[in-house]
């Protein structure tokens, strides 16, 4: 069963421009994420896609295999859509560039749900623990059915009392899996769906063309850099880590 793991890195990120380049004690962000990749994945299946001459310059540096991609694709997962299809393969492992504290144990877990369910769309998430993080609009929230498909994606503090309590909820982790069929599918529509648009998250795509998305539990080890306040969070994180050692 074939398969590629695909980082997509673009520049001009509208909350943080030049984020995948961003130095993080001493190493570029995109640098970092791949290699936490690196620990769960063979090399020669990861795939940096982007549509920046300078992201590309520093992945050549670090001797990482990079795809030129459109400056058109509207999301990330438009751009691993354009990956597949000048690589061919079963399904798509998807890290966002901007996790460079992807958990490996967690792509591990992905990496065996992806072959044993090829044909389906796999998302991680797991639970929310603070209310700081429940409301935060840069945290992608999700609720799901009692056999794991995804119901709704939001940005919003979903689910809550109509009191608006925070009880118990869940986040996305930015990792997926997604066949081959269900990227070009995604792909073939070339305006953001209604609700995408809206709320800025692309499964909410997947929902609104009739796929559905598998999510399974993951760690809380990741953290996406949305903004510089982010940043600050990974590089403590990696400092203290150090420490210990």
């Amino acid at each position: 069963m074939k398969y590629y793991l695909v980082i997509p890195a673009r520049y001009k990120s509208k909350r943080f421009p030049g984020k995948p380049i961003v130095n993080i004690c001493g190493i570029p962000m995109i640098v970092r994420t791949y290699n936490q990749c690196c620990k769960a994945i063979p090399k020669s299946k990861i795939l940096v896609a982007t549509d920046d001459e300078r992201i590309k310059k520093v992945c050549e540096k670090n001797k990482i295999k990079v795809v030129m991609t459109s400056k058109k694709c509207l999301t990330g997962t438009d751009r691993v859509a354009e990956v597949a299809k000048k690589f061919k393969a079963d399904f798509y492992l998807n890290v966002q560039g901007d996790e460079p504290l992807c958990n490996p144990a967690d792509l591990v877990k992905l990496l065996k749900f992806a072959k044993k369910y090829p044909k389906e769309i796999i998302n991680g998430y797991t639970e929310i623990k603070s209310m700081k993080h429940f409301k935060s609009g840069n945290i992608p929230k999700v609720v799901f059915r009692k056999d794991g498909r995804l119901l709704y994606q939001s940005r919003a503090p979903i689910p809550t009392t109509k009191n608006q309590k925070f009880v118990k909820a869940w986040r996305q982790v930015c990792i997926y899996s997604m066949p081959y069929k269900s990227l070009i599918a995604f792909k073939s529509i070339k305006k953001k769906t209604p609700i995408e648009k809206i709320e800025d998250c692309e499964l909410l795509r997947f929902l609104e063309i009739g796929h559905d998305v598998k999510m399974i539990r993951m760690s809380d080890k990741s953290i996406a850099v949305d903004t510089k306040k982010n940043l600050y969070e990974v590089v403590r994180k990696i400092k203290n880590k150090s420490k210990k050692f």
